[in-house]
């Protein structure tokens, strides 16, 4: 769900449990921002648009509210995760690209 064009969030379907301790719920939103050049520095575009969990990861704590620290990350459920990087993917497609796959009847 798009809020602005730099914003976008999801809400998580599963706790994500650290050690025991629930850090963040089921049902929490996430709010994913799109990332500015500084916020890329050490990745590269490809490789998170093959969605590359060691670049997704670096990029995470750079990115979201709350902030989805590494370790968060590291016990992501993969449902999640996905939800994630496909929310980071829509960020780097360009507008045709968008279009060209959901044209509007």
């Amino acid at each position: 769900m798009s809020d602005t064009p730099t914003l976008r969030r999801f809400t998580l379907d599963f706790d994500i449990t650290i050690d025991g301790k629930v850090v963040h719920p089921a049902g929490t939103e996430i709010v994913v921002r799109k990332p500015g050049a500084g916020e890329l520095r050490g990745l590269t575009l490809l490789a998170l648009s093959q969605l590359d969990y060691a670049s997704l990861e670096t990029l995470a704590p750079r990115i979201t509210t709350p902030i989805l620290q590494k370790p968060d990350v590291v016990a992501m459920d993969p449902a999640d995760f996905m939800q994630f990087g496909g929310e980071v993917m829509d960020f780097l497609l360009p507008t045709a690209a968008k279009q060209a796959a959901s044209p509007q009847a």
